[in-house]
């Protein structure tokens, strides 16, 4: 019987979850347990090569992690996918796994600051080159990537200035040399953005943020070629960045919802943007959304909307941004994003703590940058908490 493809938030629902579990439970059990028996060897040694499904040690695969590694699959449209303990894990682990000494990474400058730890400081220490350009010439990551790129990296929206990459643009550069483009989308999910569809070869994800969007777990996902996620599974397999079965049942129970709040986070995101840019005593709004941001022409072209995600700079310094954070009552002063509740914070003790004043500022990240995770609040209670903020400062 033929079926027509479902729609991503049907698929949010029920995909890697058409089959019950064998007592019947609709919602996938957590499976524990560190190990799996057999009771014929014959069984366990055919599991073993990989010739039946099955799982025999966690830290390898786990009943539970893989409806979500499925679910993040048909989400994204990919042949294969893994997971991981954490964002970073599926970062450095995805580099990892595919880089050698003498290797070539192309990137942008303006990436997460623990990206940008791994590109400048452990990438190095394997003798892998690394090339970091301005993240809005894409004509130089072109020449760049021309004179000998093994990974091309890419992230966008940029973390935390929301500048926006051309995915297909980049990706045909990089393949006319043999090269594999992976895109971190955490900001977007396959909800607003699809990679792979653009030319990306493999796709990474911190789920502790959207696709979780509780921040109650943590973990990390990685779609893409069959091949290149093959490659990556065996780097982390070994080394043991596993995600374990209970953050995993958190995750996936946050992404039967993705569809609904990614529509609300899109809504919030835009109206606390376009209050903003209206207001006096702010500087400048960093939103793709917005007509006058210097990216929304690509944005509008690769995204299908444009996120919760929003930063923005005040007139004076540091102390003007402590004023403000301090009188918000409807955001969390926190770490992280991608959660039903707002959630706000200066980079430097955010996305890039791990970076000194001077790399913030060699990122194009001034001090008085404050960065915006709209929840799915109501957002007039949000603009008007933000109002209340901004009288103060």
């Amino acid at each position: 019987m033929h079926h027509d493809p479902i729609r991503t938030g049907t698929a949010s629902v029920w995909a890697g979850e058409e089959q019950l579990s064998s007592e019947g439970a609709i919602v996938p059990p957590v499976f524990n347990s560190v190990t799996f028996g057999f009771e014929a060897m014959d069984d366990w040694f055919d599991v073993a090569l990989g010739k039946k499904p099955g799982h025999i040690y966690s830290r390898n695969t786990n009943p539970t992690v893989r409806p979500l590694e499925e679910k993040i699959r048909v989400l994204d449209g990919a042949q294969a996918a893994t997971s991981f303990s954490t964002g970073m894990a599926a970062i450095s682990n995805t580099l990892f796994g595919l880089l050698q000494a003498g290797d070539r990474v192309v990137s942008i400058q303006d990436t997460y600051g623990g990206s940008n730890k791994v590109f400048n400081e452990f990438l190095p220490r394997m003798q892998v080159e690394v090339c970091l350009c301005d993240t809005g010439d894409v004509d130089a990551i072109e020449r760049e990537v021309a004179r000998g790129c093994t990974v091309l990296y890419l992230e966008t929206p940029t973390n935390p200035t929301l500048k926006i990459v051309d995915i297909e643009r980049l990706a045909r550069a990089a393949h006319a040399v043999g090269a594999i483009v992976v895109v971190d989308n955490t900001f977007n999910t396959p909800i607003n953005q699809r990679p792979l569809a653009l030319g990306a070869d493999l796709v990474v994800y911190s789920a502790t943020k959207y696709l979780n969007g509780h921040s109650d777990a943590m973990g990390g996902l990685l779609v893409g070629r069959k091949d290149l996620v093959d490659r990556v599974f065996h780097y982390r397999e070994i080394t043991g960045a596993t995600l374990h079965a209970q953050p995993a049942s958190m995750i996936l129970r946050g992404m039967k919802t993705l569809e609904l709040r990614m529509q609300r986070h899109n809504e919030n995101g835009m109206a606390v943007a376009t209050y903003l840019a209206a207001h006096a005593k702010v500087n400048q709004v960093f939103y793709p959304g917005l007509p006058g941001h210097p990216n929304h022409a690509i944005a509008k072209k690769q995204m299908s909307g444009f996120g919760g995600m929003l930063s923005f700079s005040l007139h004076g310094g540091f102390e003007q941004v402590v004023v403000l954070l301090e009188h918000l009552r409807l955001a969390h002063k926190a770490a992280s994003l991608g959660s039903v509740g707002t959630l706000v914070g200066p980079p430097r003790t955010t996305s890039h703590v791990e970076l000194s004043a001077q790399e913030r500022a060699d990122a194009g990240i001034p001090e008085s940058l404050v960065r915006y995770s709209a929840g799915i609040e109501n957002a007039v209670d949000l603009i008007a908490d933000l109002e209340q903020a901004l009288a103060r400062v």
